[in-house]
């Protein structure tokens, strides 16, 4: 039986709706994370000079102990193979950063990258396929690791 027009309408109608919402949703968690950017540039701008005011910076070198961090990534990686930024997202979860935040999810995977490709040299990371313009890094199928 023939699909009535208005029903087809309506769908494809709904499907727009969905998609826009959804666009919406992420324009709306970058407009977050840009205004909580902002804020803290006003609280720098604003600082009296006290040191006791200035919240501590965050080195990202610091974040991780040595071999943490890929550490994290090799548990990631034993459910299956992740893009770097995949992989950044959840070591960011692991270690109890904010998700959303974007300049530092960048800043995270570009810290890993380094490590997953050492670590893909020696042979414990799988690293030689690309997806969108990121690397997918797995875990080796023949399963050695060190």
């Amino acid at each position: 039986m023939a699909e009535i027009r208005t029903v087809t309408t309506l769908r494809s109608k709904r499907a727009e709706i969905i998609a826009a919402i959804a666009n919406y949703e992420k324009r709306l968690a970058q407009a977050r994370a840009d205004l909580a950017h902002i804020t803290a540039a006003i609280t720098i701008f604003e600082a009296s000079g006290d040191v006791e005011e200035i919240p501590p910076y965050v080195d990202i070198h610091r974040c991780f102990k040595r071999g943490e961090a890929i550490n994290l990534c090799k548990e990631a990686l034993a459910s299956g193979p992740l893009n770097t930024r995949q992989l950044a997202l959840r070591v960011m979860a692991a270690k109890g950063l904010d998700t959303g935040d974007k300049v530092l999810a960048k800043a995270v995977a570009g810290r890993l990258i380094h490590a997953l490709r050492q670590q893909s040299r020696r042979g414990l990371i799988d690293g030689t396929e690309k997806h969108l313009g990121a690397r997918v890094w797995a875990l080796p199928s023949d399963g050695i690791l060190a």
